[in-house]
């Protein structure tokens, strides 16, 4: 009897391992954000069909909750980034770069190197800092998350996750919130915002 429940036990954390999808997500970021002055982030806002309404506030809700605990503070009037995502429901030819750790490379950082000075002269960006392009042509869909200096108006980090998302699926609003927690796992900046 304890072998068969044994057996039981097994089948059935492997057949629940095999139903949940597992999302890898991929990163880059522009060498000129000043990632360690940002505080407050915001939502670009964009129509939203209504019954597309809910899986939308999913991803909000799940990128909220995670710069939140990284000490970033939601704020609608000029906040210091601007949150912005897409979904790709088809095969995407999407452009990325091969480019350092992001960790490492904020380490390597100082907070009062003025990045924009820095950028200027080829001569001075460190060896490992260039814009290798990868394209990722091997998907069914993609989610994309981009981070957008506020202020400069570039785009200073996005993530994606090569994902086929089924809106029919009962599964879709938790297959969105774990697609873009991977996503955002990748965004590791912590601000010390008043704390």
């Amino acid at each position: 009897m304890k072998h068969l429940l044994y057996l039981l036990a097994i089948v059935l954390i492997s057949v629940s391992c095999m139903s949940q999808k597992d999302f890898i997500a991929e990163y880059d970021f522009n060498y000129s954000g000043n990632f360690k002055r940002y505080k407050t982030f915001g939502f670009v806002g964009s129509p939203v069909p209504g019954d597309s309404l809910r899986y939308f506030q999913a991803i909000e809700r799940t990128i909220a909750n995670r710069l939140g605990s990284q000490g970033f503070r939601l704020q609608d009037e000029r906040p210091d980034l601007l949150i912005n995502y897409m979904i790709f429901n088809e095969q995407v030819k999407y452009r990325g770069y091969d480019q350092p750790n992001f960790d490492y490379w904020l380490q390597r950082r100082n907070e009062n190197v003025d990045m924009e000075k820095v950028m200027e002269s080829e001569d001075q960006r460190e060896k490992d800092e260039n814009y290798n392009k990868v394209k990722y042509l091997d998907n069914n869909g993609m989610l994309v998350i981009y981070v957008i200096d506020n202020k400069k108006g570039n785009t200073i980090w996005q993530g994606y996750s090569p994902a086929s998302f089924d809106f029919l699926s009962p599964d879709l609003e938790s297959d969105l919130t774990r697609a873009t927690y991977r996503v955002m796992d990748q965004f590791r900046i912590l601000t010390r915002n008043g704390f």
